[in-house]
């Protein structure tokens, strides 16, 4: 698995709140700093970038009524030839007005879920 597969299986598993597998691919997460109530609703992945052992991603997640992006970029390190996802610096970024909204409605961010 590369760290580009790995980044897409942990956001899948965020979405099934499968915290045993995040911790398993993970070198630092632990259980209990993953296994908790959430009103998290994950809603899209893209992929940016990724090379090396970066994957630069944004991920959009609605809390409550607030739409939300994650713009991150991840450092996964190979252990025994297994590919764990190590850390991430996360960027301040915004989901940009006139962008494609991110709950799939088709219409503009501006027109849907930023109202």
């Amino acid at each position: 698995m590369t760290p580009k597969e790995l980044m897409i299986s942990r956001y899948k598993a965020f979405v099934n709140k499968d915290w045993k597998y995040l911790v398993e691919t993970s070198l630092h997460q632990t259980l209990e700093e993953l296994n908790h109530p959430t009103t998290i609703t994950w809603l899209k992945l893209d992929v940016v970038d990724n090379y090396d052992n970066f994957v630069e991603f944004k991920a959009y997640y609605r809390d409550g009524s607030n739409v939300v992006l994650l713009h991150e970029k991840s450092r996964f390190t190979q252990v025994d030839g297994v590919w764990k996802y190590d850390d991430g610096v996360i960027f301040n970024s915004k989901i940009e007005r006139n962008e494609s909204c991110p709950c799939g409605s088709g219409k503009k961010f501006k027109k849907c879920c930023a109202k």
